[in-house]
């Protein structure tokens, strides 16, 4: 008997052990962003201590079955009943280190762990593949090919016993099922206390790299996925009564004058909308980021008018589409382009404008399908589509599809035939890993961003030739340009996913057409990607009261906010006070408010992400 209490003890010191050893591994392969932020090692060894409970919840779960197993066998013993032991923890190391490896891939790009929204993604692979640099997608084939083998090895050899011809006794059999279960039971709890065990036991840094690292891989995407999708068909971010938060989201946007700042020379402009992939504020000199990164963006502000406090409500690709053609917030969990039977209802700033007769064209150098993109695209109602596929074979191309500067030429061939007025969009791809872009990179700082930012400078070199051509020809002098990114990307600054400085984005609005007067000038209204709608529709005078979350930033009595979503939370900052919360932790990332208006900007925030989710889970 004393080997099945053995067997069932040095099972449960394995997983505790193995679960640090992979976080061992995500700390040293991200140890160069640890360096950067300058964290202290002692901060660093308290990531093994604030996951002990997360682990001996998730190592309950998992001893479950051996626990029943160890029960027959202290009645009876078959050695056939080993093997199925040793199956079940084989699929679990295996399953526990893929997801160790492919959260080292994960947070490097988007800054999370693993979660119901990423593995969504996984139903199209070949774009996980060729979103990843060669080498790193490699390495981290081998890195869970040794975790695995790791695990299973000294699991197989040191932790396991072989449980066979034990003699019966029914008192420890009795004794045993007394007493595991309610262990167990409670370890997955947590302990007794009324409130189960979440990941918030685990948070304990200011450096949320610790926090994430603290918390357990399965554990969170169990959360994450058996927690969400039973409420998938209701609201999860309800936080007070609907016709509150109404009221309140309804005096957010109460302007006490409906006007318009005149910017351009002309009421139809052409309009060409520049789609930066993944940049970041940092990137520009002038929204605080370092000099020389993107010389020529800083040229274009000079025929400009840069907004320099405008935020990405979102982080991924498909989410920024949303917002930038359809001003649509983005919001966590899921978003509105991955369901066509939602994104139809949604209005169209391409549609709207091909009613009064502007000629529309979009233009990817990648393949669309990523993010459900390409249907968003098609509703949109654009007469021209070209995306990585339409280009000719002769084109130079990346592993993600056609550079930069091929695509940027090839609209403005198409540009050069079309008829006027347009609307032609494009979307920029070299800022995206792998980074494979064909130039010299010359910027040799960044530390863990060094790839990137030679990205942007790449891109930002593209611009500067694309500009100085389209400048010769004749429809250069009735455009509107209007330079923005899809979201934010993390910077050599390794700003927090939660913060307000991580999804800090550029905005342009440039061209012959701005107005002398207001040309090299700044905006300072406080605003959203998903302004762009109401803030050029102004300009043409046209009606924008569809695009309900978008408001004009040319309008000088226009309330001053911005939103924007986390992985399962909201970001929301006013003039004077701001703060980041996460909903399934009841986390405040950020908090600074002052103590006399703290309730009220709490609940402007929480009633937007309410609403907004709300229209997004109507049917």
């Amino acid at each position: 008997m004393k080997k099945i209490i053995f067997s069932f003890l040095r099972q449960f010191l394995f997983w505790i052990l193995f679960f640090d050893l992979t976080r061992i591994v995500f700390l040293l392969y991200h140890l160069p962003l640890l360096l950067a932020e300058k964290i202290p090692a002692t901060e660093i060894t308290g990531v093994f201590w604030y996951s002990l409970k997360l682990d001996i919840a998730t190592t309950c779960y998992f001893m479950v079955i051996p626990f029943f197993l160890l029960l027959l066998q202290s009645l009876w013993s078959p050695r056939w009943f080993n093997y199925i032991n040793k199956v079940y923890m084989t699929i679990l190391i295996f399953a526990y280190s893929l997801s160790a490896a492919g959260e080292l891939g994960i947070y490097a790009e988007w800054k999370t762990k693993l979660s119901y929204k990423v593995i969504k993604y996984l139903s199209h692979p070949s774009e996980i593949y060729n979103s990843a640099e060669s080498g790193t997608f490699y390495f981290l084939i081998i890195l869970f090919v040794f975790l695995f083998l790791a695990g299973l090895f000294s699991y197989l050899k040191i932790f396991y016993l072989d449980i066979f011809k034990e003699k019966r006794n029914l008192i420890f059999s009795f004794c045993f099922i007394l007493i595991v279960p309610p262990f167990l039971i409670s370890g997955m709890r947590g302990g007794i206390q009324p409130i189960p065990i979440n990941q918030s036991q685990s948070y304990f840094s200011k450096h949320n790299i610790l926090n994430l690292a603290s918390v357990n891989n399965l554990f969170n995407l169990y959360i994450s996925v058996f927690e969400n999708l039973p409420n998938f068909k209701k609201d999860p971010y309800i936080f007070m009564d609907q016709e509150k938060a109404k009221r309140i989201v309804r005096e957010i946007y109460t302007s006490p004058k409906d006007t318009t700042i005149s910017i351009l020379k002309i009421s139809r402009p052409n309009v060409v909308v520049l789609i930066l992939e993944s940049w970041s504020a940092d990137l520009i000199r002038d929204l605080g980021g370092e000099p020389g990164i993107t010389p020529e963006f800083q040229k274009l502000e000079k025929n400009g008018i840069l907004f320099d406090r405008i935020y990405s409500p979102g982080a991924r690709s498909e989410q920024g589409m949303a917002s930038i053609f359809s001003a649509f917030p983005a919001h966590p969990v899921s978003c509105i382009t991955v369901q066509p039977d939602k994104f139809v209802k949604l209005q169209s700033l391409p549609q709207t404008l091909k009613r009064i007769g502007y000629h529309t064209s979009f233009y990817f150098g990648g393949q669309l399908i990523y993010g459900n993109i390409k249907s968003f695209i098609y509703f949109n109602g654009f007469d021209k589509i070209m995306e990585g596929s339409d280009f000719p074979e002769k084109v130079a191309r990346g592993k993600l599809g056609v550079h930069d500067e091929f695509t940027l030429s090839q609209q403005l061939d198409d540009l050069d035939k079309q008829q006027q007025p347009f609307f032609s969009a494009l979307f920029t791809l070299s800022t995206h890993s792998p980074w494979d872009q064909p130039y010299k990179k010359p910027l040799n700082w960044g530390d863990n961003e060094h790839e990137y930012i030679n990205a942007a400078y790449y891109t930002d070199h593209c611009l500067g030739d694309y500009f100085r051509k389209a400048a010769t020809e004749p429809w250069f002098k009735n455009t509107l340009f209007i330079i923005v990114a899809d979201h934010s990307h993390n910077s050599y600054r390794n700003w927090e996913a939660q913060s307000k400085e991580y999804h800090k984005i550029p905005l342009l609005f440039c061209g012959d057409v701005i107005r002398d007067e207001y040309k090299g000038s700044i905006c300072h209204k406080l605003g959203d990607q998903y302004d762009i709608a109401a803030t050029l529709l102004a300009q043409m005078h046209l009606k924008s009261d569809k695009f309900k979350w978008s408001k004009n930033l040319f309008n000088p009595f226009t309330p001053d906010f911005a939103y924007y979503s986390t992985d399962d939370g909201v970001g929301w900052i006013r003039n004077n006070a701001y703060f980041s919360y996460d909903k399934s932790t009841d986390y405040y990332h950020a908090l600074q408010i002052a103590p006399s208006i703290r309730d009220s900007i709490l609940n402007e925030g929480k009633a937007y992400l309410q609403l907004v989710f709300s229209e997004y889970m109507q049917d």
